[in-house]
């Protein structure tokens, strides 16, 4: 039982701080019904549980050693997470929900694989930190450890949908506005510093 609620602490204190998981979910959660809302966040957790699982298994190292695939992840993850941002700045402020209802599924799931999984950054910092954990569990134990990570992953994402669904109905367009445009810069800056990323190791490797 420890080790499963190191796992979930660890999985609370990885996936608690915003970046471009939470904002999409937030965003989604403020603009989508309460059925998309839950949709979007189970694809996230999805997502977020197989990033730790590669971590936890040590996908970081391989990303370490192959500049080439950095440097095609840092490009597609550069330009996709920018057209998101961009998209998310050019968005009306309207507070009708469901008005974005149809937007097909699998364009949600490639956003939220891309706000994921496309930032080798977090492939190495995760695989460093829950690879290190790793490293100190009881072979017998690794499951457990895993699994409360993969249960905050759960928690974290239905809580915030929850809480964020519960209170948009308090939020005026205005305010949407605005959250809009914060994260919209918030998810370009994250774009702009994959793609700087991209550069500095192209002129490394050329």
């Amino acid at each position: 039982m420890i080790y499963f609620l190191q796992g979930l602490t660890m999985g609370l204190a990885y996936v608690a701080p915003i970046g471009l998981q939470n904002l999409f979910v937030i965003n989604t959660a403020l603009t989508q019904t309460r059925s998309r809302t839950y949709i979007t966040a189970f694809i996230v957790i999805f997502f977020d549980i197989t990033l730790a699982l590669a971590c936890f298994f040590g996908v970081g190292a391989i990303m370490q050693h192959s500049r080439l695939l950095s440097l095609i992840v840092l490009l597609i993850g550069s330009i996709i997470v920018i057209y998101i941002g961009i998209s998310l700045l050019r968005s009306k402020d309207s507070m009708e929900k469901g008005r974005d209802v149809d937007i097909p599924i699998p364009k949600v799931i490639t956003a939220a694989c891309v706000v994921t999984w496309f930032n080798p950054q977090a492939l190495i910092d995760g695989s460093m930190m829950l690879g290190a954990f790793k490293a100190t569990l009881p072979s017998d134990q690794s499951a457990a450890f895993i699994i409360g990570v993969a249960c905050a992953s759960c928690c974290w994402f239905l809580g915030l949908s929850t809480v964020i669904t519960c209170f948009s109905a308090k939020i005026t367009p205005k305010v949407l506005r605005v959250i809009n445009l914060i994260c919209g810069a918030v998810i370009i800056f994250y774009g702009v510093k994959l793609g700087i990323s991209f550069v500095q190791l192209f002129w490394q490797i050329f």
